[in-house]
């Protein structure tokens, strides 16, 4: 069953980008050859990172999103284990999330909204108010 997966990994920030287009372009061939497709691809660039990861303070991001088995994403995530650039990995199923927010769009589309409807005006005329009671005044002593 084909799902939607983002797979996101940091590549050490000293490989050169021949070698990162290599690492990324073995990756679409073992995605496309084990029945899946490619969505997305985005290079993010070298970013801090928040934490020391093999004694790296910065790494290259690069976010996959593809249509995939499960089978396959397991193994795309071995690749990515034994790969020596790569320092940091993740892999995330988005179907169900993409499910949440489209029932939650649906579920805004169908509420009336309160600023696109005119101000509704008083058909009756509005009685004045009814004269306070009087108050009770403290005895002074």
């Amino acid at each position: 069953m084909q799902r939607t997966y983002e797979i996101m990994f940091i590549v050490r920030p000293d490989i050169l980008d021949e070698d990162l287009d290599k690492l990324i372009a073995g990756l679409e061939a073992n995605i496309t050859q084990g029945g899946g497709s490619i969505k997305s691809l985005e290079k993010l660039g070298r970013r801090k990172l928040a934490y020391t990861v093999k004694k790296f303070n910065d790494g290259n991001y690069v976010l996959l999103t593809i249509n995939a088995d499960g089978s396959l994403v397991g193994e795309i995530e071995r690749r990515l284990r034994v790969s020596e650039p790569v320092i940091k990995f993740i892999s995330v199923r988005m179907d169900e999330e993409e499910k949440r927010v489209a029932k939650i769009k649906a579920i805004r589309a169908t509420r009336k909204k309160l600023s696109a409807q005119p101000a509704a005006i008083p058909s009756a005329p509005v009685e004045p108010a009814a004269a306070p009671a009087p108050a009770i005044e403290a005895a002074s002593a």
